[in-house]
């Protein structure tokens, strides 16, 4: 992580492979966020190191975000929405499946857990 469209979104199905190989039984992913002030780093160190795809890898970010470089609502700030954020989907699902790391979750068990008892005569936050 993070996915970046234009720029390294083709090593999806080779990561995910490699991952493979190495033991691993799940994979998850999430394209780039460019929140506040990371935005303005990001666009100065694509420009410097990928100056000829700078405005593609802009251009598909704001596509995924609609219309913005970021967008800050829960789920779409690390999934985006449009067609290419399917796409990504859709191929990361696809290669998941492919090299077997599309395992369920494990459900978290908290029937166990209980709320621990103060010490020092602290109270509890509730």
């Amino acid at each position: 992580a993070p996915i970046i469209p234009a720029l390294n979104d083709h090593e999806i199905e080779s990561l995910l492979e490699a991952a493979a190989k190495a033991g691993a039984d799940s994979a998850s992913f999430v394209l780039l966020r460019l929140p506040m002030e990371i935005h303005a780093l990001f666009v100065e160190w694509l420009e410097a190191h990928f100056p000829d795809r700078a405005g593609k890898v802009m251009s598909l970010m704001r596509q995924m975000r609609g219309g913005k470089a970021y967008d800050s609502r829960w789920h779409e700030r690390q999934r985006g929405s449009g067609a290419y954020a399917a796409l990504i989907g859709q191929r990361f699902r696809a290669a998941s499946k492919r090299y077997g790391l599309d395992a369920p979750r494990l459900t978290l068990d908290t029937s166990q857990f209980c709320r621990p008892v103060p010490l020092g005569g602290q109270l509890p936050l509730l």
